[in-house]
């Protein structure tokens, strides 16, 4: 069944009318009812014509009849939810231009999959021009339509800023970042949609929010000895050595995405500092510190460590069927 827009329609489900307002693609129509524009399968909806001839030429007293009760909504129509997170959507709106049908505009929308509300800040930039910007509160598992983007403006590559907050805990973690999408990976979303697979496509921007563990007390300081000997007692007080230290950060701490780049390595570097004290208070012979591959930048501050650590007589990073090459084996001298 053919429609354009501003053209009356009626809701088959719920017998609401409403307008065309938009017309996406060869199966969809957004339509406009009771001041509310949602998208719509064509099948779904029809012409009023024939209501509003059977309502004008019925000359019957209707009695008052209690309203029908709802049908059970069958499970296999439910909309599927996303997983749960916070997402941008975008919706194409398409027009027909000589039988083809040209993308005019992309419609953003903000959802909210997660069972909390949240707190958002959010603004669109090409260059320096700032597109749209706004803030406020979504309820959870809430939704809303932000603005569109002219699909010219599209291959800008327009960025989207977004900062998120748990309402109920703003202690947590802020969340913030940028989406930008890629003319190329745009083309392809738009193929999709045409080709019927989906009427819109999301991208994921959050999973969740980090829980802030309460600050954990420092545990006691290592009592640096560089002669003499220490006595039994005052090994028993002190924390037992490791002849094995990972310093892999997620060994370390429980929430390593709460930490920068630089957080990280002053933590892994102080954990160092504190087993080296511990190995050469309790006389150890020798201690495998692990430190991974990565691009190397832990691996060259754990060795300039024990270059200033007058009890290493010396430490090697050789390939070990263990280890590979993410570990360094030091040997002290007393």
């Amino acid at each position: 069944m053919k429609f354009t827009i501003g053209d009356n329609i009626i809701l088959k489900r719920t017998g609401e009318e409403g307008i065309v307002a938009a017309y996406i693609n060869a199966q969809m129509i957004e339509v406009e009812v009771g001041g509310t524009t949602f998208p719509v399968y064509m099948e779904e909806v029809d012409h009023p014509y024939l209501k509003w001839f059977t309502e004008k030429n019925t000359n019957k007293k209707k009695q008052p009849v209690p309203p029908p009760l709802m049908p059970a909504e069958k499970v296999a129509t439910r909309v599927q939810r996303l997983a749960q997170g916070v997402y941008f959507s975008f919706l194409p709106v398409f027009t027909t231009v000589d039988m083809d049908e040209v993308v005019t505009h992309i419609k953003v929308f903000l959802l909210n999959e997660l069972p909390i509300s949240i707190r958002f800040m959010y603004d669109a930039r090409i260059v320096d021009n700032i597109l749209f910007r706004h803030e406020g509160s979504l309820h959870a598992f809430g939704n809303i339509y932000l603005h569109s983007i002219n699909y010219a403006d599209m291959n800008d590559q327009p960025r989207l800023h977004y900062s998120f907050t748990d309402v109920a805990h703003p202690e947590n973690k802020q969340e913030e970042g940028v989406l930008r999408i890629k003319p190329a990976k745009l083309f392809d979303h738009i193929s999709r949609i045409l080709q019927g697979a989906e009427p819109s496509f999301s991208y994921l921007l959050i999973d969740g929010f980090i829980l802030q563990p309460p600050p954990q007390p420092a545990p006691a300081p290592v009592p640096i000895i560089r002669s003499g000997k220490v006595t039994s007692a005052q090994k028993h007080q002190l924390e037992a050595p490791k002849y094995e230290l990972d310093l892999h950060i997620e060994k370390l701490v429980n929430n390593p995405r709460a930490l920068s780049n630089a957080e990280i390595v002053k933590i892994q570097l102080d954990v160092l500092q504190r087993y080296l004290q511990l190995a050469i208070v309790h006389r150890q012979h020798s201690m495998i510190v692990i430190h991974g591959l990565g691009k190397g930048k832990l691996k060259d501050e754990v060795h300039a460590e024990l270059r200033m650590t007058p009890e290493v007589a010396r430490f090697k990073n050789e390939w070990s069927g263990r280890y590979g090459f993410g570990a360094t084996e030091v040997i002290f001298k007393y």
